[in-house]
């Protein structure tokens, strides 16, 4: 395995802490927020993607602590795990903060040999049973931002633990990839009731070229936002939300494949979930 591992989120600028470490406790309040993507749907074993997340800051000491549960269903391979995070804020000027993050966790790779069907039954390579293996996963992550934009960088799976599924092998080329993903997004307030977001992700994995995630949002009043976005050689989605009185977050997205998949007259649709318990002002 030294493809792309990690799965993508349409919605991720709704919790892109789950991508950047450093983004632990940069609300003023606690949060938690449930992400659930149904890849090509109508394809039997297409990816489903649960992720249940909560983060935030501990008052007046600029950190921020988080952490996330995922499931993540491909066929017959399947990857959960969780993951543990911290964060430091730092004020750079009147303005500008930077934050540095680390997350570690404990992700299970399974392979479910039932689900396969192979040329040779007796091939050694592949057990006909449930095959699985543990490892740890580290990530890193910083972040430079303002009331108005931010930029971000992650490095999820630094560590490249090998993934051996069987015992009699002394080494394995199955190993965790290391990810790398830039993000940045901007806020403008067209008046006291719009604004507007653009937002990208690059995400880079070897030998995978370069994917880059372009985004729109309309927001109206704070509580009504429609938006649309551009995921390179994948789809094109729409995406809509509700926010009831800055504590209930309802998201969705659907996406138009545009791939050579989409000649199968497939979608993808993720789901999410929000959930946020006001604190007491803090000091930064």
């Amino acid at each position: 395995m030294v493809a792309q591992q990690l799965p993508q989120y349409t919605n991720y600028i709704l919790n892109d802490f789950v991508l950047n470490p450093a983004l632990s406790g940069i609300g003023d309040d606690f949060e938690v927020k449930s992400n659930n993507r149904y890849q090509w749907v109508g394809i039997p074993g297409a990816p489903r993607t649960y992720v249940l997340s909560g983060d935030g800051p501990q008052q007046n000491k600029n950190m921020g602590y988080g952490g996330y549960v995922y499931s993540d269903v491909t066929g017959p391979t399947s990857r959960i795990g969780f993951d543990l995070s911290y964060a430091y804020h730092v004020k750079l000027t009147e303005k500008l903060k930077l934050s540095l993050g680390l997350s570690g966790g404990l992700q299970q790779f399974s392979v479910d040999g039932t689900q396969i069907t192979l040329h040779d039954q007796n091939d050694p390579a592949l057990g006909t049973g449930f095959q699985s293996v543990f490892v740890p996963d580290i990530g890193f992550g910083a972040l430079f931002y303002s009331d108005k934009f931010y930029v971000g960088l992650s490095i999820p799976q630094i560590y490249q633990a090998q993934l051996k599924f069987f015992d009699y092998t002394s080494s394995t080329i199955s190993t965790l990839s290391t990810h790398y993903f830039v993000t940045g997004g901007y806020k403008y307030d067209v008046s006291d009731n719009i604004r507007l977001e653009p937002s990208f992700l690059l995400n880079y994995v070897s030998p995978v070229p370069v994917q880059v995630d372009i985004g729109f949002r309309a927001i109206y009043k704070k509580m009504v936002w429609l938006g649309a976005s551009f995921r390179s050689g994948d789809a094109f989605s729409i995406m809509a939300g509700y926010t009831y009185q800055d504590y209930l977050l309802i998201a969705y997205s659907y996406d138009i494949p545009i791939s050579t998949i989409a000649k199968f007259g497939i979608d993808s649709q993720e789901i999410m979930f929000g959930l946020k318990f006001k604190n007491k002002p803090k000091v930064r």
